[in-house]
């Protein structure tokens, strides 16, 4: 009689997270300058934007704003690997990186567009047949 050991090698199932960033790209009007106001501002359209988590360690890509400035950006590949300090809200920044019109070329710090604005929850829901 023959004896056969095996090994077990347990059996982990990696989470799928999806993870979605909207948000729109503006011009400041130079009367605002210096403030946060917005009023009077014009979408930008084709603004590249980029998002950034962990430093570039997790994640970093560059996306590009439609028409009417607006992003819809979904981070294809994004991992988390702890549930806290890998979540996109405390690790993932979103900053302009360029803006097409020459007539709006100076970045401004509304919403921490300088240094990266942090990601916040809107209170969107998910809807379908398995939410």
């Amino acid at each position: 009689m023959r004896c056969i050991l095996m090994k077990t090698i347990p059996y982990t199932t990696e989470k799928k997270i999806d993870v979605v960033v909207e948000t729109t790209v503006c011009c400041q009007t130079c009367d605002h300058s210096g403030t946060w106001s917005l009023n009077g501002a014009k979408p930008i359209p084709s603004a590249k934007v980029s998002i950034t988590c962990k430093g570039h360690v997790s994640y970093y890509k560059v996306f590009r704003t439609d028409k009417n400035g607006y992003l819809y950006a979904q981070l294809e590949g994004f991992k988390m690997q702890h549930y806290i300090k890998d979540h996109p809200l405390h690790s993932c920044f979103v900053k302009p990186v360029c803006s097409p019109p020459e007539s709006c070329s100076v970045l401004a710090n509304v919403n921490y567009g300088l240094n990266g604005s942090p990601l916040r929850y809107e209170n969107k829901r998910l809807r379908g047949s398995r939410y």
